[in-house]
């Protein structure tokens, strides 16, 4: 599998969009006074969609078809499946340490703090949602790259997946950072700045490839895999029922299989 610095540079940019892309939940959260859950809940069942879709239609198939070159076939199956849970596994060894009042996936809205105090506690928990979301975008920062480096042509709609999934994330960390400070720069701020760990996963996965292992099909394979494993567990476990809280059960699978079908559509024409 060839892989070009254009290819690379295309994952870079746009692992760094998905990741500042905190800031647009951010800029919602000030610019309108009620969330609307009727869009985010669409919009979240459709980047499930989208990754569910790309995770077992692309990268898993790519995974097998890189350690095929190394192995045989059953071993190749083998390494593919035990890579796919291990992805799985780590994302939710993260989710695990991250308390859940601090998690970002714990659904919040603009309006369910507006008339809440300016106090420390507030305070602490738009902190804490900072942290917590930079240590959980990590993993996803190298999907991402991961996923624009298996094929470019399914890197723009993972980024956008990506993007869309960071949205409510900002909303959690600048909606009680902007009440217990009243100051909306700083609440902007440190939202957009948590989306950074994104990046720096993409960073670290290149300094993986190009630096310390190489470039072979034995440590793409294992990668794809993994990441395949992240982007389903991320879909089942936080995306959609993240989309169902905030809206009507029907509307996160009408996104879901939106998603899906764009995504089989892109693929075919590509």
């Amino acid at each position: 599998m060839e892989l070009t610095w254009d290819n690379v540079l295309l994952a870079f940019a746009l692992t760094l969009f998905a990741g500042l892309s905190t800031g647009i939940g951010s800029a919602i959260a000030f610019l309108t006074k009620k969330t609307n859950k009727k869009f985010l809940s669409l919009s979240l069942g459709f980047s499930a969609g989208v990754m569910i879709y790309v995770s077992f239609v692309e990268l898993f198939p790519t995974a097998q078809e890189a350690l095929r070159e190394s192995y045989s076939e059953k071993i190749s199956d083998i390494i593919t499946v035990i890579s796919f849970f291990g992805g799985m596994g780590l994302i939710a060894i993260i989710d695990k340490l991250i308390p859940s009042y601090e998690n970002p996936h714990e659904v919040k809205s603009v309006e369910s703090m507006e008339h809440q105090p300016h106090d420390k506690k507030l305070m602490r928990m738009g902190i804490f949602s900072a942290l917590a979301i930079g240590i959980h975008n990590f993993p996803e920062g190298l999907a991402t790259f991961i996923a624009g480096l298996s094929n470019p042509e399914i890197a723009y709609p993972i980024a956008f997946a990506i993007a869309i999934h960071n949205i409510p994330e900002g909303i959690a960390v600048s909606v009680p950072i902007y009440f217990a400070t009243g100051n909306r720069k700083k609440a902007f701020k440190l939202s957009f700045l948590s989306g950074l760990s994104e990046p720096l996963g993409a960073i670290i996965g290149f300094l993986l490839i190009y630096t310390f292992i190489g470039i072979n099909s034995v440590i793409l394979g294992v990668l794809f895999a993994l990441v395949a494993g992240i982007m389903v567990f991320i879909s089942l476990d936080e995306l959609l029922p993240t989309a169902k809280e905030y809206g009507a059960h029907h509307l996160s699978i009408y996104g879901l299989v939106a998603g899906m079908g764009l995504m089989a559509f892109s693929l075919l024409l590509f």
